[in-house]
């Protein structure tokens, strides 16, 4: 199990006091409580917990499944979510909001601290592959750049495919920068000089 920073987030005291309890019997460090979603966002941004857990029903103008859905838009932590009520359309929109889980209070801690395991593996494991897209969209760029480039100095300069690499990295060492970089400058002054 690990040992995780949960932010509460629930209008009654006396629910965030009982679960603060769970979590901190559990090894988990509960970081901050609020009764708002307003207070809520505040939080998650200033404290930067693991994982946030609050009730879809907040006074205040903003819910609980608003807030979810801005903690899944800026990657900031995943969420569970609680309801009083099972009340019509509610999983639909936790779906919308990309909760890790929702419950029905009473929250048992038997229930409860298997889904934060849960929530943080998923999270932990998603967060990883959207960092390898990320990484493997950049290495795809990078190489149509430098493709591109090399047909450009091939083209103009009457170099073959091995001498036009070799001098794009040539010049990526001598000015410290990415290969990538040098292939734009070489793709805009191309373009520039159309």
């Amino acid at each position: 199990m690990g040992e995780f920073r949960v932010i509460l987030i629930d209008a009654d005291s006396v629910w965030r006091k009982n679960v603060k309890a769970m979590l901190t019997k559990s090894g988990h460090w509960v970081v901050g409580e609020a009764g708002d979603g307003l207070s809520a966002i505040k939080l998650v941004r200033g404290r930067q917990p693991d994982l946030l857990i609050i009730d879809t029903s907040l006074p205040g103008g903003m819910d609980g499944l608003q807030v979810a859905k801005i903690m899944h838009e800026d990657k900031l932590a995943p969420v569970i979510a609680t309801s009083a009520t099972g009340r019509h359309g509610i999983l639909e929109r936790a779906k919308e909001a990309r909760v890790s889980a929702l419950f029905i209070k009473p929250v048992e801690e038997t229930i409860l601290l298997p889904a934060v395991e849960l929530a943080m593996a998923n999270y932990q494991e998603i967060s990883a592959l959207e960092k390898k897209i990320k990484e493997l969209q950049e290495t795809l760029e990078t190489r149509k750049a430098v493709e591109r480039a090399k047909g450009i100095l091939m083209e103009t300069q009457g170099l073959t495919e091995a001498e036009a690499f070799k001098r794009m990295q040539r010049q990526s060492m001598n000015k410290r920068v990415s290969i990538r970089l040098v292939a734009e400058a070489v793709i805009m002054a191309h373009t520039l000089n159309k």
